[in-house]
């Protein structure tokens, strides 16, 4: 299995083996916060390239509708895949807490951590070992293990866990009320007893890469779930180029949205029934969610982007008034809602592809696979860096924020910022909201600044900073 498997998200790439540039122009990579071990590091020792279903240019020809991403070999050839070998302990701790950095590190040699989720107190972490770990205060508090499937995502629903798997399955599980340390398994996503009620109905089957499946299941790996806003629904995103929506309170499958030309990296959804999703096809696409009597149907409302790069992780902030996009170009690109989403502009942080965001009050977060974590601030339509987190030794591949109540005082938010990555382990980061020295700093040296404008680089659908001439396509300037 190829490193893009492995880091577990779908890339589109040349034949050169070079990341294509995105249509935003001719935009710069550099970061002069960005350590020099992230700076060094060769492109070809973070990806090893092959042709898949991703390789959607220059020719729509390069694609493999047949190719199912379960195909390869397993992952012990990664250059991630390396354990220190000096320690006879498989736990290590740090404690320091600086203002604005490393809480601690939670290290488990079992695997590449691919998920994390948080609530209330407890933190969930998944790896390609199949394993899902539960930390309480930094310690492991329990632990479960599925059948078989890396587990590349999960999300909390109230007292079920949802995780999503390589094998293309969603398993549900529930919390014992008698001891919490024990997870059970309570389904399947879709039911066994949905599946036998479809299986008999001729209807139900659609084409699936010159072969009939049911539509109620995915048919490839699932590469993102996420919770609808009133908390009710769970979408699912698939590099089977679809997304699903599910009904959590009886685990039924609503609708099937085939939503890209190639693998669907991230699904989110926000206020008033949005959804967004990223694609392997180099796309962002808005959709609307109805209820049309009993019926839920999304609809699609506007194409955010279209690029060449693979669009590799969305966030939306709390408010749902901006959306951010990142790319295997290393780039953030980023929407501001009015009646209609325009393109706000590009945040330049890091020299690799961006694999995971997350964003929290006024402050965005985007992990690499230049192995950094870049902080950037919002104010108004100013968007800043206000801190690059290093210490990774592998690409960050996922993060989970929760607001810090005990150090938030006189109006200081601060946030745990958790982080996964391929290295094995799962760094604890302490962040300010505002950090006076460092924003100041940040605002005086422009190339870790963005203010909102586009006179560098114009969105690929060619919509001004009013949101006009929506649906065409702008040319390289």
């Amino acid at each position: 299995m190829g490193d893009e498997e492995e880091i577990g998200t779908k890339f589109a790439y040349t034949g050169n083996h070079q990341t294509p540039r995105s249509k935003f122009g001719n935009i710069m990579h550099s970061d002069p916060n960005l350590s020099a071990t992230a700076a060094a590091i060769p492109r070809d020792e973070v990806f090893s390239y092959r042709n898949s279903s991703a390789s959607s240019f220059p020719s729509p020809a390069r694609l493999d509708p047949n190719r199912m991403s379960c195909e390869g070999s397993p992952m012990t050839m990664s250059p991630w895949n390396q354990t220190d070998g000096g320690s006879n302990f498989p736990w290590s701790f740090e404690e320091n807490l600086p203002q604005n950095g490393l809480i601690g590190s939670l290290v488990r040699e079992e695997g590449h951590i691919y998920s994390l989720a948080t609530t209330k107190d407890l933190l969930y972490t998944g790896s390609d070992s199949k394993n899902i770990r539960v930390w309480k205060n930094l310690k492991e508090f329990s632990g479960f293990k599925s059948s078989s499937g890396l587990v590349k995502t999960i999300i909390i629903a109230g007292e079920k866990i949802f995780t999503g798997h390589q094998d293309g399955k969603i398993r549900v599980w529930k919390v014992t009320p008698k001891n919490p340390t024990i997870h059970k398994r309570s389904g399947t996503l879709p039911t066994l007893k949905e599946i036998l009620k479809s299986s008999i109905r001729p209807s139900a089957y659609v084409q699936v890469r010159n072969r009939s499946a049911l539509w109620i299941k995915h048919s490839d790996a699932i590469s993102c779930l996420t919770l609808s806003e009133d908390r009710t629904l769970v979408y699912s995103a698939s590099w089977d180029r679809t997304f699903k929506v599910w009904r959590i309170s009886d685990s039924k499958c609503l609708e099937s949205i085939n939503a890209h030309d190639d693998a669907v990296n991230s699904v989110v959804a926000s206020l008033e029934g949005m959804v967004f999703t990223g694609s392997a096809d180099g796309t962002v696409k808005v959709w609307k969610r109805e209820q049309q009597g009993k019926t839920t149907k999304h609809s699609p409302v506007q194409t955010l982007l279209k690029q060449e790069s693979a669009v590799t992780t969305l966030a939306v902030n709390t408010s749902g008034s901006v959306v951010y996009c990142g790319s295997s170009d290393g780039m953030v690109n980023y929407w501001e809602c009015e009646k209609l989403f325009s393109h706000g502009g590009v945040l330049k942080g890091h020299k690799l592809a961006v694999l995971c965001l997350a964003a929290a009050g006024n402050l965005v977060f985007s992990g690499s696979a230049d192995k950094t974590i870049c902080v950037w601030r919002r104010d108004g339509k100013l968007h800043a860096s206000i801190s690059v987190l290093t210490g990774h030794t592998g690409p960050v591949k996922c993060l989970a924020v929760e607001e810090d109540h005990e150090k938030s005082k006189d109006g200081d938010q601060r946030w745990v910022v958790y982080s996964g990555s391929l290295d094995k382990s799962v760094k604890v980061w302490s962040v300010a909201e505002m950090a006076p020295d460092m924003y100041q700093m940040a605002m005086m040296q422009p190339r870790q600044q963005h203010f909102g404008s586009d006179a560098d680089s114009l969105p690929s659908d060619g919509s001004s900073r009013a949101g006009k001439n929506r649906g065409g396509k702008s040319s390289d300037p």
